[in-house]
């Protein structure tokens, strides 16, 4: 009888991320059945693609026993950049009234590189400067929506939202493949070829390998041999690439841009990251439970609204789950140690 306790046990322990996201669904169902539907799914899934990929990129960082705080930040800033770039000729108001038509890569790759530059910065100031990640990121954070708001600030524009954007920028948000029922959105299939990559990054690498190592006990990954200040700086880079993606497809999922896009999204995606098992202490995290932190966050925001329940007691639920995922991620590593 123990032993089958144990097993129960064990099983809750693992899954339990898995568990809370079908109970809510249930709960909801139960409450509304309308919530079950392929629409209701689609837009669920819609509503989750950028928020998985800042998370992977901050999963990167956590799993390293860091944090980071310029992630919404840097969201917001290639937003901007990439919907500057991106208006229609014809638009009264173009951030650029000369600029040529550019190939839609162009901007695009522009804005990744710009947040993979920031990224790399974090990474120097971390790994070289010996700043803790929290006082890094969060100068960078500052600094970052600094120069998002001069860039948006500048003549002609002067802080006037950005609109106007490209059919072809604007239809990898919204367009979708497929028709009917089983029209799956572009910006989804995105979302999985990302986190099919970053799952690889994470399990099949040495960068991988590494960034466990480096996360589980830094002196001990530099004993071994790591070089601990390259792979960091390569890390904070790759989460700054990702949010740099995220922030393009922000702009092209919205039609807009303004210089407070991404504002307090780097705590949605640390919070959804702790609830889907990335522990807080490094070392410890999967890209299937950031996945399903995130969707747990989308399911009680679009869920709770679904059925009337106010923001501000969503926020108390998401606040209450929050707390919960950290007691039992250090309650399980107090079990550990």
């Amino acid at each position: 009888m123990n032993i089958n306790i144990r097993k129960i046990q064990g099983f809750v322990s693992q899954n339990a991320i898995y568990i809370v996201l079908a109970v809510l669904v249930i709960g909801i169902a139960i409450y509304n059945p309308n919530f079950i539907g392929i629409n209701t799914f689609r837009d669920i899934l819609v509503q989750s693609s950028t928020r998985v990929i800042i998370a992977l990129g901050v999963a990167f960082i956590l799993i390293t026993g860091g944090t980071d705080l310029s992630a919404g930040r840097m969201v917001g800033l290639t937003a901007v950049i990439s919907a500057s770039m991106l208006q229609v000729e014809d638009y009264p108001r173009r951030f650029f009234p000369d600029l040529q038509h550019l190939p839609l890569l162009v901007p695009i790759l522009i804005a990744i590189v710009v947040g993979l530059i920031f990224g790399m910065i974090n990474g120097i100031i971390v790994s070289k400067l010996k700043v803790p990640p929290f006082i890094a990121t969060l100068g960078t954070m500052v600094a970052i929506y600094g120069i998002n708001s001069l860039y948006f600030d500048t003549d002609p524009n002067q802080s006037q939202p950005i609109g106007g954007l490209r059919d072809d920028f604007t239809r990898i948000g919204s367009g979708s493949i497929g028709s009917g029922d089983f029209k799956i959105p572009f910006i989804v299939l995105i979302a999985i070829a990302v986190s099919i990559i970053v799952w690889v990054l994470f399990n099949k690498t040495r960068l991988g390998k590494n960034m466990y190592a480096i996360g589980g006990n830094e002196q001990a990954a530099r004993v071994s041999g790591i070089n601990v200040t390259k792979y960091l700086i390569i890390i904070y880079s790759i989460a700054g690439a990702l949010y740099g993606l995220a922030g393009v497809l922000e702009a092209a999922r919205t039609g807009g841009a303004t210089n407070n896009y991404g504002n307090m999204y780097e705590l949605d995606a640390i919070a959804a990251c702790v609830v889907g098992g990335v522990s807080t202490t490094g070392g410890i995290g999967t890209v299937p439970g950031v996945m399903a932190g995130v969707l747990i966050f989308t399911v009680i925001n679009y869920g709770l609204t679904f059925i009337g329940v106010g923001p501000y007691w969503q926020l108390i639920i998401k606040g209450a789950i929050i707390v919960a995922a950290v007691a039992f991620d250090m309650r399980k590593y107090a079990s550990k140690k």
